[in-house]
């Protein structure tokens, strides 16, 4: 059957419906591939298989996802001089390159070169573009287009709906990519180099873990080979927001980036214990290094007796002031501790051989390898630089009071001291009680001896809540690669928390990094984020406060309860919506809710786990929210939520968190006084 000439919508689902056609034959074609006679050996079949499976999963096409979102128009070839007549050439933006059997482009990857200008042209600057068309889906169909005549100077620039429509589209399920909806602002952040560090300042709202993931997306596609070869890894706060935004990558096409928690990088031990907030602030500090570098070290003494080398009848003998000097060259080069150990008896065999050269004796590689290995060389290497291991070392500066006070002597003070030993000493590794803290000093140890693997880039999140030591846990591994950074200072919720980013960055090794902040809200309602920004001044007083861009204002409501009964009675009222719902509680108060909501009837989740249509409640403690977003917010007791933390300053970070993780309304109740700092009318 034809499509009609005049109705350009039937048109759009007709080239929707060949493109489904040519990605459905592309994967069909990578399936059929016959790879029996193409290798030599069962490794490189293994790998070849590997790549074709992965090949087969990035072809999926996704259901109820949009195969292309957008469309562009040129006014001429792009790469082309401009000329009277000229053709330009019209492309269908998407989330994966889709071509014809005849290798024409049915839809255009969003990252490619000629996708930017659906993301940054606008009236002002046009970019040879004639015509800008978004589309809108329903269930995976296009159901409407809205067009922008970008070249037309006699159309007036206007907001689009579409684009209107999908910000403020309810979220059901993990979080989703932002590839239609991308900002000039924030497409700048995305396409920007690998070779560069990017730290993106952003408030509730306004996309910044988006534009990391994205970023990696782009970077994957621009630097494919080079990052195939180093490895990409996303970095999250917990597993609960790891889960969140474990989806957005796959959709995208991308399969082969990792994600961890900090935790994750430094699990050299099994955690048995906590640190109260004292201890954990001293360790998390940066000087803590000096400490660990200063006992390692403490290690190595000069030799004071000759090596002895027997070979056949002769005897050869390296008195210990040249071996000192051997020592103290090693430890001037500033290298690894493991690698130095490594070198050294290369470097007392190479002193042999030139004694045996002097002798009229010629050896080779094999014999200074041979005398490496002599036995009277391996007691001396043992003697002067011993081998160690790194969780020992944190093991007895924990426990050996003499020992923590000579290598923190000019660094630390006696309180501080104090605050990190441990008040019943471990006998061993395995039966010590390792804190998450002390998993990052034996890290720290661990690259001290022997160097920590860098990958390529990596994407660190919630970035506001890391300690020093866990910066430098984290730049370790991207010493040699580079990183995106994502935050907000008026998030950081931990009592080591940074305070500025320039700091935080120093720490990760990164100083020279691009600073960038986001101010313009597309997750948070105005009136939500009005109401949580009155928290600013208190929190982050040098922070610009977020402005929302949604023309839909959302529900806020400050409600006085009497119990948990009206509580459950919010969480109704807003499951009566579309889309998801969070109860937000202080820690100490999730029981009592749980409670009743099982008593109500009302099925939950826990943070984390995917909403369904049939159960669209998640019970969230606030210590978990961060990072998370739900359609509908419920938040109990705010006071509550300020006097779980271990201070106020960091309450009212915690609070500012939570109230800013809904997306369409937000119910505020209260038993108890609300915060005087929530009481405040304007902005300071």
């Amino acid at each position: 059957m034809s499509t009609p000439v005049d109705d350009p919508l039937a048109r759009e689902r007709s080239h929707l419906s060949a493109s489904r056609s040519a990605l459905r034959a592309m994967r069909e074609g990578v399936e059929a591939l016959d790879i029996s006679d193409v290798t030599a050996n069962w490794v490189n079949a293994e790998a070849l298989a590997h790549q074709i499976e992965e090949r087969i999963k990035a072809l999926a096409d996704l259901s109820g996802t949009p195969l292309f979102f957008g469309r562009l128009d040129y006014l001429h070839a792009p790469g082309a001089e401009a000329a009277e007549g000229a053709e330009g050439e019209r492309f269908y933006i998407g989330r994966r390159h889709v071509h014809d059997h005849d290798g024409d482009p049915m839809v255009i990857d969003w990252r490619a070169p000629v996708s930017q200008p659906f993301y940054r042209a606008s009236k002002k600057d046009p970019m040879d573009v004639a015509l800008r068309r978004r589309f809108g889906y329903t269930r995976g169909d296009i159901t409407a287009y809205e067009d922008e005549h970008l070249s037309d100077p006699a159309e007036a620039a206007r907001t689009s709906k579409l684009l209107q429509q999908e910000i403020e589209r309810p979220r059901v399920g993990p979080m989703r990519d932002i590839v239609a909806t991308i900002q000039p602002e924030q497409d700048e952040i995305v396409r920007s180099g690998l070779s560069g560090t990017v730290c993106v300042q952003g408030g509730p709202g306004t996309g910044k873990t988006a534009v990391g993931l994205h970023r990696v997306a782009y970077l994957l596609y621009a630097h494919r080979e080079r990052l195939a070869r180093t490895g990409t890894l996303v970095i999250g706060p917990n597993r609960s927001f790891l889960h969140y935004i474990e989806q957005v990558l796959p959709a995208l096409g991308e399969l082969a980036v990792q994600q961890a928690t900090v935790d994750d990088l430094v699990a050299h031990v099994e955690i048995k214990g906590t640190d109260d907030a004292t201890a954990a602030v001293v360790k998390g500090d940066a000087r803590l290094a000096q400490v660990l570098r200063s006992a390692l070290y403490s290690h190595v003494t000069m030799p004071t007796e000759p090596v002895v080398v027997v070979r056949g009848s002769r005897r050869w003998r390296i008195p210990a002031y040249e071996l000192e000097e051997l020592v103290r060259e090693l430890l001037d080069r500033d290298i690894r501790y493991g690698a130095a150990r490594e070198a050294l008896p290369q470097r007392i065999a190479h002193a042999v051989l030139v004694q045996m050269e002097r002798s009229g004796e010629a050896p080779d590689d094999r014999v200074q390898d041979a005398v490496a290995r002599n036995s009277a060389v391996k007691a001396a290497v043992k003697a002067v630089w011993p081998a160690v291991d790194p969780a020992k070392l944190v093991l007895r500066l924990l426990s050996d009071a003499e020992f923590l006070a000579v290598h923190a002597d000019g660094i630390l003070d006696g309180d501080e001291q104090k605050a990190i030993l441990w008040a019943k000493p471990a006998r061993s590794v395995k039966s010590a009680k390792w804190s998450p803290a002390d998993a990052v000093l034996i890290d720290e140890a661990t690259d001290l001896i022997q160097r920590t693997h860098s990958l390529g880039h990596v994407v660190l999140d919630e970035a506001q809540d890391l300690s020093p030591m866990q910066y430098r846990a984290v730049g370790r591994r991207c010493s040699t690669g580079s990183a995106t950074v994502l935050g907000d200072l008026a998030q950081g919720t931990t009592p080591w928390a940074t305070r500025s980013w320039q700091e935080a960055l120093t720490h990760l090794g990164k100083q020279d990094a691009l600073v960038e902040e986001l101010t313009a809200g597309f997750r948070v309602p105005t009136d939500v984020i009005t109401y949580a920004s009155r928290l600013l001044p208190h929190i982050a007083p040098g922070l610009t406060p977020v402005v929302s861009i949604r023309e839909n204002p959302g529900h806020f409501e400050v409600r006085p309860v009497s119990g948990s009964k009206d509580v459950v009675d919010a969480c109704r009222e807003s499951l009566r919506h579309e889309g998801s719902t969070g109860l937000i509680a202080a820690d100490a108060r999730v029981p009592d809710l749980a409670a009743a909501l099982t008593e109500a009837g009302i099925p939950y989740l826990g943070p984390g786990e995917e909403t369904t249509e049939d159960t669209r409640l998640t019970l969230v403690p606030a210590s978990l929210a961060k990072g998370l977003e739900y359609d509908y917010v419920v938040l109990d007791e705010p006071q509550a939520v300020v006097d779980g933390e271990p201070d106020e300053r960091t309450g009212l970070r915690r609070l500012y968190v939570t109230l800013t993780r809904a997306v369409s309304g937000l119910i505020v109740t209260h038993a108890a006084g609300l915060p005087p700092q929530l009481a405040s009318a304007t902005l300071h």
